[in-house]
């Protein structure tokens, strides 16, 4: 079987992070969970660390602060460190599912081709969530993670009073920027810098498969299923 990378995203809320647990345990893929990765990343920084893309230099610092407030890292930045992931997990022949990544038109430019060459566009499967503005705002406000793998626990009737991560056992947590005001701003990012890849996927002759996050978890990944086939 050829290794396939399939891209998820969506606005936030949309059950990204969900499917692609999911995507990853049913087909055997890698969940490049890309926010843990780079938050990994800016844990371990010093105080002055930065890293440098084409002559610019970005701080560990000034990252960690844009994340708290609800906006998307620097896209270099970013793309600085999935590159080099992808390019790690190709060489060990692994498929990939990402939920966190690209989210801007930066990175899916800089990111794009590279896939194409180390596993062939055929190969790559392209999944847009969507989901109203009130669900999102909700499900921001009352999302919880574990502690040990970060996954993230959609909210709902089932899923509202756990206090342990059904997936590895770890306590959940909420995150302090998961509140309704955070939630906007992340919106607002979605709308004026995550969307516009859909015009840059449909330009470069992607078929885009549009499934609605409103559904159950399980209907929801009935359709992404149905639509990889």
């Amino acid at each position: 079987m050829q290794k396939q990378a399939i891209i998820v995203f969506g606005p936030p809320g949309a059950g990204k992070g969900t499917q692609s647990e999911l995507l990853s345990d049913k087909l055997g893929l890698y969940n490049f969970e890309t926010s843990g990765i780079i938050q990994k990343k800016i844990s371990g920084a010093q105080k002055g660390d930065f890293i440098e893309v084409d002559g610019e230099k970005y701080f560990f610092e000034k990252e960690k602060e844009i994340a708290s407030a609800g906006k998307l890292w620097d896209p270099p930045f970013v793309i600085y460190f999935v590159n080099k992931k992808i390019e790690e997990l190709a060489a060990e022949d692994r498929s990939i599912v990402f939920s966190s990544s690209p989210r801007t038109l930066y990175e899916i430019e800089h990111m794009v081709p590279l896939l194409e060459k180390l596993y062939k566009k055929d190969n790559i499967k392209i999944i847009l969530l969507e989901v109203s503005t009130e669900t999102t705002i909700f499900r921001n406000s009352n999302r919880k993670r574990c502690e040990l793998l970060r996954h993230p626990i959609l909210f709902n009737d089932e899923t509202k009073n756990l206090t342990i991560c059904p997936l590895d056992g770890s306590k959940l947590f909420q995150r302090d920027d998961d509140n309704a005001e955070t939630a906007k701003v992340r919106i607002k990012e979605y709308v004026e810098r995550t969307l516009p890849m859909k015009e840059y996927l449909e330009k470069t002759k992607y078929k885009i498969h549009t499934i609605s996050g409103e559904q159950s978890v399980a209907d929801v990944f009935k359709d992404i299923l149905a639509a990889i086939e």
